[in-house]
Formats: structure tokens, sequence, C-alpha cells
């Protein structure tokens, strides 16, 4: 009886311990701030808070102007919140969230983090959990939506407000400079890249959706830009899908993967507090995907 008694104890306590067992989609902003910081409901960014947009959905807010370096404090704060112990993330991205989530993955993401309770203050910092740590985080995927860890020719022409230290983070040769892109910590990065861009963007080259190129949005390796368009366009090198080498050679960083090219030039940078552009796209898609 005694054992009988031992075997339910240790069938209750594994049960317990798969019930608290959760998946979460975070979702990190771009440029121009999201909401609240720390308030992991805030989601003025993307469009309304009430829209499906994965399991147990969370708005990962830093300011969208400071540093990288400066507010990835912020976004290691809610991985380590929602993606450690038993728990596991979605990552969603947005423009220069992408280069947020390449710089604190490379950099940090092979770091001891101790395992949290997935209850945040009103910081945005949750407790411990066990005492015990981990290596990195529980990442199944980042999804990138018109991400910009390449930079924007916008930024090296001073096309936004230069007095912003995330403007000169977000210059092309600083961008792919700042880590190194490869390390994703085996991590896949799966690029959604848009093209509807406008005359005002011609300084971008090649496809662009208005504030960021193919050559970022694609994930294209080097240490500066280049010019990448979509196949009906014969006087540039096609940004090719997966993780192909593009027309004319050149490498794909590792881990990035091109998932959806904006043949029909439909989908432009924005999310416009709607989950418009190509953020509408990617929202599709996660939550078909994001279980």
């Amino acid at each position: 009886m005694r054992h009988l008694r031992m075997i339910c104890a240790l069938c209750l306590f594994l049960a317990s311990g798969l019930a608290a067992a959760a998946n979460y989609t975070l979702w990190i902003n771009g440029r121009t701030g999201g909401g609240t910081i720390g308030n992991y409901n805030d989601f003025r960014y993307w469009g309304p808070g009430t829209t499906a947009a994965g399991v147990n959905k969370k708005a990962v807010n830093w300011d969208g102007r400071s540093s990288i370096a400066s507010q990835s404090g912020k976004v290691r704060d809610a991985l380590d919140c929602f993606c450690t112990g038993p728990n596991w993330c979605y990552v969603v991205t947005h423009s220069a969230g992408d280069l947020m989530m390449g710089y604190t993955l490379a950099n940090y993401g092979g770091s001891a983090r101790l395992k949290k309770n997935a209850s945040p203050n009103t910081s945005g910092v949750c407790g411990n959990s066990d005492g015990s740590s981990q290596t990195g985080w529980n990442i199944k995927w980042v999804r990138a939506a018109s991400g910009a860890a390449g930079g924007s020719e916008l930024s090296d022409a001073g096309s936004w407000t230069t007095s912003e230290p995330l403007v000169q983070d977000l210059k092309t040769t600083t961008a792919r400079a700042m880590y190194n892109h490869n390390t994703t910590r085996n991590i896949w990065f799966y690029m959604y890249a848009a093209a509807k861009g406008t005359a005002y963007s011609g300084i971008l080259p090649g496809q662009d959706d208005e504030a960021v190129a193919y050559h970022s949005t694609g994930g294209v390796a080097g240490s500066s830009g280049g010019s990448y368009c979509n196949p009906s366009d014969w006087f540039c090198n096609d940004l090719t899908m997966g993780t192909a080498a593009n027309e004319g050679g050149s490498a794909k960083w590792s881990y990035h993967s091109v998932v959806f090219r904006d043949d029909n030039e439909a989908y432009n940078h924005y999310a416009n507090g709607n989950w418009g552009g190509i953020v509408g796209v990617v929202r599709s898609a996660v939550v078909n995907s994001a279980l």
C-alpha cells in the first residue's frame, strides 16, 4: 500500500510539472517604440490586442530609439520570463526588432539564465522558479517581418532622426558589424521580405518596403548591403527563397531562410497599429503554426 501511495504521489508530481509547462508567442517591436515597457499585454505598436497572434501572445516592448545594447536587457527579461524552465517560445520581430533579437542571441544566448516563473512584476521581471539555471533560452523559431539586422540605407543617408542612437545602429555597416549574424544558437530565423516601396525610398537598393531593402529583409550576408530583387526584375540579382545562395552567388547568414518574398509588391513595412503590411502576413503564419 505504501508503494502504491508513493507511485500515486509521483504521478501527481509529474502531472503538476507537465501542467505548468506552456508555450508563448513573443512580439518584439522595431523603431519608434512599442507600448509600455514591462507591460506584456500592451500591443499598441502592432494592433488590437484582441486579435489572434499566436498562443499566449506577449508584447516585448522596448523604446525603439535607444541603442540596441542599452535596450537588450528588456528583451532578455522577457526571454527569461517566458522561455526558460519547462516553457518554450515562438518569437516574432519587426524591423529593428530583428537586429535586437539577433544581437541578444549572439551575445547572451550562450549564457547561464536563471529559470523564471512566467509571472512578471510591473517592470516586466519574473521571479525565480526553483533556483536552477540553464544555458540560453527555449526558442522554437524566430519569424522576422521586414528584418533590419542588415541595416537600412535610410539610416546611412540621415533620412531618419539622426539624434536617435538606434538610427546610428541601423547604418548598414554598423548593423552588420554589431555581432556575428551567423551565431543564432541553432535557432532558425524565417525571413519575410516585403517589396511595396515608394518613390522616396529610391535610395534603398533593389526591392524595398519603404524602409528596408531585400538585402536585409532577406538575411543576405556581407559587410554592406547589396541590390536584390524579385525574379521579374531583369536588372537586379534575385533574392532566392529558402537558404540557397542568391543569384550572383551571395550567401545568406547561417540559420536564415526566406519563407516569404513579396513577388507581387503588395506589402509595405508598416503595421500601422492594425496588424498591417508585412506584419499581417507574418501574423497569419504565426496563428497557423504557433501552438
